[in-house]
């Protein structure tokens, strides 16, 4: 599987890519923001997106949405880890399209538990 983990964050990206690794996931792109993990997904065939809520210039949330309208990845399992817990936003995250959620922090466990959750059986 191919993953593009999408967070503003260089140490959560590491932290995220470095437990998709343990996980035995090797094929990963990294962007910093929704505009960004958007040009990723325009030039590269991805398996699922791991995203944050909070980050500059496109969140999570508009990101995902932006994704869902795109034939070509609206379909796209995506997972999203964040640091939002309240009730409402994961309500709206699911609304957007999200496949499953993550509050951090996460146990690796946990991590994978959600993923496989996400992918389509």
């Amino acid at each position: 599987m191919r993953f593009l983990v999408v967070d503003d964050s260089s140490t959560m990206r590491r932290i995220i890519i470095n437990t998709l690794n343990k996980l035995g996931h090797q094929e990963i792109l990294e962007a910093s923001n929704g505009r960004e993990g958007m040009e990723r997904l325009n030039a590269s065939d991805v398996d699922m997106v791991i995203t944050d809520w909070n980050m500059p210039e496109m969140s999570g949330i508009e990101f995902i949405r932006a994704l869902r309208t795109v034939d070509k990845v609206k379909n796209l399992p995506v997972l999203m880890v964040t640091t939002n817990a309240a009730k409402d936003d994961i309500v709206e995250a699911l609304r957007a399209g999200v496949n499953n959620y993550i509050v951090k922090p996460f146990t690796p466990d946990t991590f994978k538990e959600k993923i496989e959750a996400a992918i389509p059986k």
